[in-house]
């Protein structure tokens, strides 16, 4: 008995051992999990992590080299070529706004179009390295019950540009001529008035010697559907979400409807349209930024052929006019 008891001892002893050590024991003992080349499961998930990546960041790493504190990771080539060419624009931007100070000029850029649409992204883009005392953003909420009984234009008039100021109204006066009337936020007879004042109103901004650009971005229903998705499921794009998106694709039609009312009535040689597809937001970044430094003139401005933009991209106001006459009652799928 006094040999059987050392024996269960000594054994004993292993096991206590080898738990305090940590180590599987035994034919019966488990390995750790992973995949069959034997990785284990921490391995395993940080293979299936996915990081997106900061703007900008794969074209400030492209040239560095691998070391022991820096990861190699791999890029799309367009990424790669749109941050590239993102960044010669934003210079551009820069020179274009010491111009616009140094000569006490007035700018005033209009965003347009559907929800979703990828103004905020582009307007974003534009004033990212902008001196902010020279450059703001307008994002105006719903009015308020006195703005309700004010001229409707009064609330948007006092943000104006003043001198050596960039303005850019993320949604402007527009909102009346698409979102308010297709949602039921005015009458028609408001609507109609609307129209009828607008080109007479820019044109007077533009006589007084505002410089005035306006973009209308043009999404389509695939992919506007697919980004109020994505905003529903992101976290960091939830604040996007509004009652209203919904409403844009049952109401797609109606939206189209008013588009081509309001381009018919306020595109004109004084205060042009610029639509701008945006199904390929990085593409819309860059041709809207090319459009607007096409049109102005600075000190050291790059050549005009790097400043062309892509004509399926950029379209003119009266081209989509036209092209929305020939195919508005065919039962073509219109831009968005």
């Amino acid at each position: 008995m006094t040999k059987e008891k050392a024996k269960q001892d000594e054994k004993n002893a292993q096991v206590s051992a080898a738990k305090a050590a940590g180590k599987p024991r035994g034919r019966n003992a488990k390995k750790p999990q992973g995949d069959k080349e034997g990785k284990t499961n921490g391995e395993k998930s940080e293979k299936k992590l996915k990081t997106k990546l900061t703007e900008h960041t794969s074209f400030r790493n492209s040239t560095k080299k691998k070391t022991k504190n820096r990861q190699a990771v791999w890029v799309k080539k367009f990424t790669l070529e749109y941050e590239e060419e993102l960044n010669k624009l934003q210079i551009e931007l820069l020179k274009w706004q010491k111009h616009v100070i140094a000569n006490e000029q007035r700018v005033l850029l209009l965003f347009e179009g559907r929800d979703a649409a990828g103004k905020g992204g582009t307007i974003k883009r534009i004033i990212e390295h902008l001196n902010p005392r020279g450059a703001r953003v307008v994002a105006l909420l719903k009015p308020s019950d006195r703005e309700r009984t004010q001229w409707y234009f009064q609330r948007y008039i006092q943000h104006l540009p003043s001198s050596g100021e960039i303005v850019l109204f993320d949604r402007s006066w527009y909102n009346r001529a698409m979102v308010e009337p297709t949602m039921g936020f005015c009458t028609d007879e408001e609507n109609k008035r609307f129209l009828k004042d607008t080109p007479m109103l820019e044109a007077m901004l533009v006589k007084n010697g505002i410089i005035l650009f306006k973009f209308f971005f043009s999404v389509s229903k695939e992919e506007q559907l697919r980004r109020f998705n994505a905003r529903e499921t992101d976290p960091l794009k939830q604040y996007k979400i509004s009652p209203v998106d919904r409403e844009a694709q049952e109401r797609w039609d109606d939206y189209t409807v008013r588009k081509f009312q309001m381009l018919n009535e306020t595109n004109r040689t004084i205060s042009p349209w610029t639509i701008i597809r945006s199904d390929n937001k990085k593409k819309a970044r860059l041709n809207c930024m090319k459009h607007i430094l096409s049109k102005v003139e600075y000190k050291g401005k790059i050549s005009e052929e790097e400043l062309k933009t892509d004509p399926e991209i950029a379209v003119s106001g009266i081209d989509e006019i036209r092209f929305m006459e020939d195919h508005l009652m065919t039962g073509v799928d219109l831009p968005g």
